[in-house]
């Protein structure tokens, strides 16, 4: 069997990380003690992670028309990534991470995610022959495009494109702590096939819409942890690839739940030997 083809339809940040021996407290001035940046985003990280699974995977984006945009789409190309990157007349949108020494990290995002639009000139027709795809952000157009593919998984934060599509969403990923996902959630006018609730080190649960349940436990880093940043987008890159690949649940869930786990063995979204992991089978 050939490997599938997946495809990411998402948003793409810059992101400055900042390694800080804890997360700052209120009030309190934080002294970085190394820096470094690069593109990130749920869109980007999930790409790059499916690259360095082995996918064959095509990114659909957006960046800014400034310097900084055209560096994003630049690094992601570095990534492995076939990245497909619409030129938005905005500056690039930018994040920024503290990276605790407990490995906990925190993110603010400089401004609203912003997605490829349906009317971008991206070779929409490509996802018509994919197996599976991961949105995270896009306008009702992109959402639409996506939806020729023959499985979407989705985060609840892509929930406006997908309202404004009425696409219907086959996986639906979120996280059992983040109650703004849990708010988005609850919102779908047609309930996605299958929901995904993450718990970190709890493991998570799912849900189908014919009446089977689950749940599994955290999987066992493959090396000592470094920092969560990337851990629930290698999550949803891994349930992604193994849906698109014909893995039932339990086995899909429990591939992704490896893939997260070493995705907390490097630094920052892209530090961890993800090829280690292999593809899903």
């Amino acid at each position: 069997m050939s490997s599938p083809r997946i495809a990411v339809v998402g948003h793409v940040e810059w992101v400055e990380f900042a390694l800080v021996d804890h997360v700052p407290r209120r009030g309190e001035i934080a002294v970085a003690r190394e820096i470094f940046a690069d593109a990130g985003g749920g869109g980007g990280v999930t790409g790059v992670q499916l690259a360095k699974l082995g996918a064959r995977v095509e990114l659909f984006t957006a960046v800014g028309s400034d310097p900084l945009g055209r560096h994003a789409a630049h690094r992601l190309r570095e990534h492995g990534v076939d990245s497909h990157a619409a030129v938005h007349d905005r500056a690039q949108i930018r994040a920024l991470a503290h990276l605790a020494d407990d490995g906990e990290r925190t993110i603010t995002v400089l401004g609203p995610p912003d997605g490829p639009k349906g009317s971008d000139v991206l070779p929409w027709n490509h996802l018509g022959q994919t197996d599976a795809v991961y949105v995270t952000a896009g306008d009702a157009g992109a959402m639409y495009a996506a939806r020729a593919a023959r499985i979407v998984v989705a985060t609840p934060r892509a929930l406006p494109g997908l309202l404004d599509a009425g696409t219907r969403v086959d996986a639906l990923v979120l996280s059992w702590s983040d109650a703004h996902e849990q708010q988005l959630a609850s919102r779908f006018e047609r309930a996605p096939s299958l929901t995904v609730r993450t718990a970190g080190a709890r493991g998570g649960s799912w849900e189908h819409l014919d009446g089977r349940t689950g749940a599994w436990t955290a999987a066992s880093p493959p090396g000592p942890p470094v920092d969560a940043f990337g851990c629930g987008d290698g999550f949803a890159a891994g349930l992604t690839y193994a849906l698109g690949a014909g893995l039932e649940i339990d086995d899909a869930i429990a591939y992704a739940a490896r893939v997260g786990a070493a995705v907390l063995t490097g630094r920052g979204p892209y530090g961890a030997d993800l090829a280690a992991v292999g593809a899903p089978r």
